[in-house]
């Protein structure tokens, strides 16, 4: 029976599904011919496939670029690509109904179906007013960020640019977009140039993990401060994982990077690496050392956590982190031989298993089949990087070891088409080309089989 006045508990709607996948489509083409137009471009010359690239990046929030955000486009380009971003981030729902708001239109109940899906809530009731604290609470966000790093970018790069500069990244990593302007000392040097600079790193960490959380978890913890037992169930699973992920992330990254991308650098600095190296594969795409240059080990950990991601509801990608939680409490279970999911004195549900088993399967096939086509296509290019690659577009990270540019055609539209998913989420973009399924009260006779 079709979603008509709530939303489905536990797959999304498919025709809310559907209306999701063709908005952000349209946004991305959209996109696309704004950054086509000769205006756009500093050569004046307009390249289909980089503008669908770039837009499909953007509002993605992704990062992965096929031409260096400052040295290629105009301010006019830039200021697309910026809006890309901050309606990718927030969702088109999002903003549209905020807007909407503000006219004091009436919101009916399929748009707030709608806007449940897209915001990722666990209710629909109080969508709406939720709507108008993210809103509110993104500008704030982004201006107090945006205020810290003009004190470090004014100096730098001038009054003008400087804060233009500071708006552009403050948007950039809360909504863990990734995409930089720092191609205007060097090409796709992303903030290496700032990485021993304290302040710009931990108020580019805080913001990729503020908009990383999620919404659901800001109004939990506006709503009960600091009185952690009040939290949603949801909350604690998420503040605890992304601290977690956070702590343990930089540890491991000081250890294997010691000798390698922290070479060189004092104590203070690569413990600031460590901890920059740590939060940004989850997942915003900036970094402060050479990706490229990453140990092995490094470089593995950093697709770890890229494959992780954030937090449902929220501007950042990935698999998520409460995906993970729940397989990897579901495992213990299985091993203590219990039959319950037991977090925080709360049983989780037999749906919310099932829901990230297919979550991490299809994320896990997309990247698989996407980077055999491409090293089926250009051979030339290391598996390494290919895998980095794909990981980094479906997970919407934006990280790359610098093969990005060197894609063919093809390969450029698979990586566009695996940011499209990750934007999405690989379920909902399935249900985009499910079948309805039909309505049948007999099921097929049970049997065991062997499994591990």
């Amino acid at each position: 029976m079709p979603c008509r006045s709530t939303p489905c508990r536990s797959t999304p709607c498919r025709s809310t599904t559907r209306l999701i996948a063709f908005g952000f489509a349209l946004i991305i083409m959209i996109g696309a011919l704004l950054l086509s137009l000769p205006i756009a471009t500093r050569s004046g010359e307009t390249n289909l496939l980089t503008s669908l690239f770039t837009a499909t990046s953007a509002t993605c929030v992704t990062g992965l670029v096929a031409a260096d955000t400052y040295q290629n486009w105009t301010l006019f380009g830039q200021l697309v690509i910026l809006c890309l971003i901050q309606v990718g981030g927030l969702g088109f729902m999002t903003i549209g109904v905020y807007i909407s708001v503000l006219l004091k239109r009436r919101i009916g109940l399929q748009e707030r179906a709608t806007l449940h899906e897209s915001v990722n809530t666990l209710e629909i009731a109080g969508v709406v007013r939720l709507v108008k604290k993210i809103v509110q609470g993104t500008f704030i966000v982004e201006g107090t960020g945006a205020l810290l790093l003009a004190t470090r970018f004014i100096p730098r790069f001038g009054v003008a640019n400087g804060i233009y500069f500071s708006v552009f990244h403050a948007v950039s990593a809360f909504c863990n977009g990734g995409f930089d302007l720092m191609g205007i000392e060097e090409e796709y040097s992303s903030l290496v140039s700032f990485e021993g600079d304290i302040l710009v790193n931990v108020v580019i960490c805080l913001l990729i993990l503020i908009g990383g959380i999620g919404f659901i978890v800001w109004d939990d913890v506006l709503k009960h401060k600091w009185h952690f037992k009040k939290y949603l169930l949801h909350s604690k699973i998420v503040l605890a994982s992304t601290l977690g992920l956070t702590a343990a992330g930089m540890l491991l990254f000081l250890v294997f990077e010691y000798d390698a991308t922290f070479a060189g650098m004092t104590p203070s600095e690569a413990l600031l690496g460590a901890l920059f190296a740590s939060v940004t594969p989850r997942t915003a795409g900036f970094n402060t050392v050479d990706t490229g240059a990453m140990s092995n080990a490094g470089m593995l950990l950093t697709m770890l956590l890229m494959f992780i991601g954030g937090s449902p509801g929220s501007t950042a990608g990935g698999a998520k982190t409460t995906t993970i939680v729940v397989l990897t409490f579901y495992a213990v279970a299985m091993l203590r031989g219990r039959e319950d999911i037991n977090l925080f004195g709360r049983r989780l549900t037999a749906d919310v298993v099932r829901k990230a088993n297919a979550v991490v399967v299809i994320n896990l096939a997309l990247a698989f089949g996407a980077a055999c086509v491409i090293m089926a296509v250009q051979p030339a290019i290391a598996m390494p990087d290919v895998i980095f690659e794909v990981l980094s577009a479906i997970n919407t990270v934006g990280m790359t070891t610098g093969i990005t540019r060197e894609l063919g055609v093809a390969s450029k539209l698979i990586v566009a088409l695996l940011m499209y998913c990750g934007r999405l989420g690989s379920v909902s973009f399935a249900l985009v080309f499910a079948k309805k399924p039909a309505t049948n009260n007999v099921r097929e006779p049970q049997e065991k089989i062997i499994v591990g």
